[in-house]
């Protein structure tokens, strides 16, 4: 078991940047797949990206955010630049030992923080 607290989140206008972490307890980080997922008010969650020995983005973040981790850290980062008004959601950091090509489905991760508020206006 994983345990994640997010952090970072917050109100800013578009076209600016924020960076969420996400710090991780246990001995085998390194190990796992590291998720980002958002929720938007009346949506389902979302995959936004992920990294285990690669990275992967969904299409309407690529360019835009990077996905990192320190493992000496137990840390994973979101980078995210040029934001805009539908990135606004409640950001969620999520946790797998699964395989790679199950990384975008959120019922693959088994271990997920408690969330961040991104809001982005316009």
């Amino acid at each position: 078991q994983v345990q994640l607290v997010e952090s970072g989140g917050g109100l800013v206008q578009a076209g600016t940047s924020l960076r969420l972490s996400c710090a991780a307890s246990g001995r085998t980080f390194s190990n796992y797949i590291m998720g980002w997922f958002r929720q938007a008010p009346g949506k389902e969650r979302e995959f936004v990206a992920s990294i285990r020995y690669s990275t992967d983005y969904a299409d309407s973040v690529k360019g835009r955010f990077t996905i990192s981790r320190d493992n000496a850290k137990n840390t994973v980062y979101l980078q995210m630049d040029s934001l805009k008004p539908e990135d606004t959601g409640v950001y969620y950091c999520a946790a797998t030992a699964t395989a790679w090509n199950l990384r975008r489905a959120p019922n693959s991760y088994g271990n997920w923080g408690q969330g961040t508020q991104v809001t982005v206006s316009s």
